[in-house]
């Protein structure tokens, strides 16, 4: 087993909360300055921190947002009924998948952690491929709900127009699913090492392309929904290359990524369980809002209702 000093980024890691320390326990022994100017100097050093740690975290999750949003923005420029689609099917469908698949890939972030805190950084790897196996295997009948997207819109009461229009857009995000089973366990096993800023990096270049490309298919390609929706894909695909490609280029992950493993195959059944109740705990959160999307699609004016639904 690798001892402490033997890992530079925990080095780096253990020296930085060191030097916080140390400056955060001179501000609170210093008697000779005001209560008030220490409570703010030691709380502008906390944030500091906590700024450096949680704004690539923020800024990689509202950016996973604003590249689904600027497809339906792209969308609504073709109509209301496309935007009607699209908020049904990027909201209505597509919001289960993400949630199902951000609630089992967190798993790997508890798992990651206490492997990371444990010294036992090869673990980071196997944990890594085992949750995308599972993720992946998940991914399979969630396909088929893809593929059942207009019987089961039109089952929920859905209008027919607006329930074909949105399985095209549906039948488009298929590839999706598979990203997000690779993408969820790759960001998780990268924050377990506190390396949060690449993942931003690489989402502000995919929104930027991404923006281009949908701009291309919609209004120059006129590849429709279908078009928009399979650029959408794609763009969750470089954000998933990106990062596994930073994984195995990195001096970083030397240490907890060591190739293919054929121990992620073991453990399989503990591993799901411990993924579904992490599932359940996410997923409610989520899953709220697509159920106010499917019922604003019961209402006398439907395209309205969730063309308002999609700007709010």
């Amino acid at each position: 087993m690798e001892t402490t000093n033997s890992h530079p980024l925990l080095q780096s890691f253990r020296s930085n909360h060191e030097a916080v320390s140390t400056e955060l326990e001179e501000i609170l022994s210093d008697s000779q300055s005001p209560y008030i100017q220490r409570l703010r100097s030691a709380s502008k050093v906390e944030l500091n921190l906590l700024f450096r740690l949680a704004a690539p975290a923020v800024t990689v999750y509202l950016l996973g947002n604003v590249v689904s949003m600027s497809t339906q923005i792209f969308c609504g420029h073709l109509g209301n009924l496309e935007l009607a689609a699209v908020s049904l099917g990027n909201t209505g469908i597509q919001v289960f998948a993400y949630g199902l698949m951000l609630g089992m890939g967190s798993a790997v972030e508890t798992l990651c952690g206490q492997a990371y805190g444990a010294h036992k950084y090869e673990m980071l790897g196997i944990y890594l491929q085992r949750s995308t196996l599972l993720l992946m295997a998940t991914a399979i009948p969630l396909t088929v709900i893809y593929l059942l997207s207009k019987p089961i819109l039109l089952l929920l009461g859905e209008p027919s127009d607006i329930a074909s229009s949105a399985a095209v857009f549906v039948y488009g995000l298929i590839p999706q699913i598979f990203a997000y089973a690779a993408n969820f366990p790759i960001q998780k096993f990268l924050q377990a090492q506190s390396i949060i800023a690449p993942s931003a990096y690489i989402s502000v270049v995919v929104l930027f392309v991404h923006f281009l490309l949908t701009w291309l298919a919609v209004y120059k390609w006129n590849w429709g929904l279908i078009g928009a929706s399979l650029i959408l894909s794609g763009s969750w695909w470089m954000i998933v290359v990106a990062q596994f490609g930073y994984i195995l280029m990195s001096k970083k992950c030397k240490s907890t990524w060591r190739g293919f493993s054929l121990q992620a195959f073991t453990g399989l059944w503990g591993f799901f369980k411990l993924s579904a109740a992490s599932a359940v705990m996410l997923c409610l959160e989520v899953w709220y809002f697509q159920v106010l999307v499917l019922i604003a699609g019961l209402l006398d004016n439907p395209e309205i209702a969730l063309d308002s639904l999609s700007v709010w």
